[in-house]
């Protein structure tokens, strides 16, 4: 393990290492779909300004499992590093003004508020380009900007119903079920970073801003694509989801899923040649039925690689598998995924000390020139950086203080964090 390094609101990383580095980000987003993508551009080295009420944004209050690190969210931490916070409030007039004069010298804003709320603030798409025509104005919504469902409530749960995930994932009939996660909200959060990227790469060759709207319903329709092609393209009925509950997904031919070996470990097979399989596992039934159609006949093939598998340990098939070049893995726990070589290799995790604890974070998915970013810092107080941006801005030390005392801002405490690599 690497040694820990002391990283606060001020430092940053050199300009070589970070792609983004110049860019500035103004973000108006909570819960998770649009904190995530300015995340990505943050630890890509954008300046990203997070502007939160002055109670603080959504995150900084709920953590799933109660999670909570010396009082600090552990949702907030997973989705908001590297990112200045400003508290001010946006409903009256001094806190907007504050908002266009960061936007005149920003290359982007984005918000994940419903379809509406920015012009009700008084920030519309008119009032931003005025203070900056090339801006480059972001918006992550559930539905869209328009449509029959553009006020209803866009959650990841709710947008996994509505796009047929959970009916595809699960079995349709029996037992439905969600993915175990958010993958709506982070693939989100990767298109709208995607779609303000191709915006900044435009903006770079003409100069001109763009209008970058991105939704969840969408995202979740995306994450389907090959599924949905060939369920549509097909012309089959519901009645094509159920499928026996070791297959992975409906449109995969057979053993194509998760089994249970001898001593109750779980391994997940992938796509098979039937006779090469047959003699991996020794099988005279596999190999009988190793010509049939293993998609029209799938829950017949599962079963039968159900009975086999059952009889052997996961080491005894891991052995015969790696022999005959089977595609396989182990189903990890998230405990196992910690140690998982290929984890500890990847730098995946990083590890945090937030105040007198530690946190264990998922990193920048992405290297740059072999350089995998980290967390420089993060604002674990809200609007820890309230006085350094309006200081920035031109607003003295007496301007700062009337503002705070007329609850228009809100002035965080600095405060510092250790991080380095978990099993670097």
């Amino acid at each position: 393990m690497n040694t820990a390094n002391q990283v606060g609101s001020g430092d940053a990383a050199p300009a070589a290492r970070l792609p983004l580095q110049g860019i500035k980000v103004i973000s108006l987003c909570h819960y998770l779909q649009g904190p995530a993508a300015v995340q990505y551009l943050a630890d890509m080295g954008a300046e990203v300004t997070k502007i939160e009420p002055r109670h603080g944004a959504f995150e900084r209050h709920w953590s799933g499992a109660n999670v909570f690190i010396d009082g600090v969210s552990g949702f907030y931490l997973a989705a908001n590093r590297n990112c200045r916070s400003v508290a001010l409030d946006l409903k009256t007039a001094q806190g907007r003004e504050i908002v266009l004069k960061l936007v005149a010298s920003a290359d982007v804003i984005v918000d994940n508020f419903r379809s509406g709320v920015m012009d009700r603030l008084g920030l519309s798409e008119a009032m931003l380009r005025q203070a900056n025509p090339g801006l480059i104005i972001a918006s992550a919504t559930g539905f869209g900007s328009s449509g029959p469902l553009r006020d209803s409530p866009g959650q990841d749960l709710l947008v996994q119903a509505r796009t047929g995930l959970i009916a595809a994932t699960g079995h349709y009939s029996s037992h439905p079920s969600p993915v175990g996660c958010a993958p709506v909200d982070q693939h989100g959060a990767s298109l709208l970073a995607m779609g303000i990227l191709g915006a900044y790469i435009h903006k770079l060759r003409t100069g001109e801003g763009s209008r970058v709207e991105s939704s969840l319903f969408n995202a979740g329709i995306d994450l389907q694509q090959e599924a949905l092609a060939n369920y549509y393209s097909g012309g089959f009925q519901k009645s094509k989801l159920d499928r026996a509950h070791q297959l992975g997904t409906w449109f995969h031919a057979a053993p194509y899923g998760v089994y249970r070996l001898a001593d109750g470990k779980l391994m997940a097979i992938s796509n098979v040649d039937p006779v090469n399989f047959a003699r991996a596992l020794d099988s005279e039934e596999l190999m009988a039925i190793a010509s049939i159609d293993r998609h029209l006949e799938r829950d017949r093939y599962a079963a039968s690689t159900a009975q086999v598998l059952a009889s052997l340990t996961y080491a005894q098939a891991a052995s015969r598998f790696d022999e005959f070049s089977i595609w396989y893995a182990p189903v990890n726990t998230y405990d196992e995924l910690l140690e998982d070589p290929q984890a500890q290799h990847n730098q995946v995790f990083e590890t945090s000390v937030v105040k007198e604890s530690n946190a264990t974070l998922v990193r920048h998915p992405v290297s740059y020139n072999g350089i995998k970013p980290g967390m420089r810092f993060v604002a674990l107080s809200c609007g820890e950086h309230t006085e350094q941006v309006l200081q920035e801005l031109g607003y003295s030390i007496e301007e700062i203080s009337a503002l705070s005392k007329n609850e228009v801002v809100a002035l965080g405490t600095p405060q510092v964090i250790q991080s380095n690599e978990l099993h670097a």
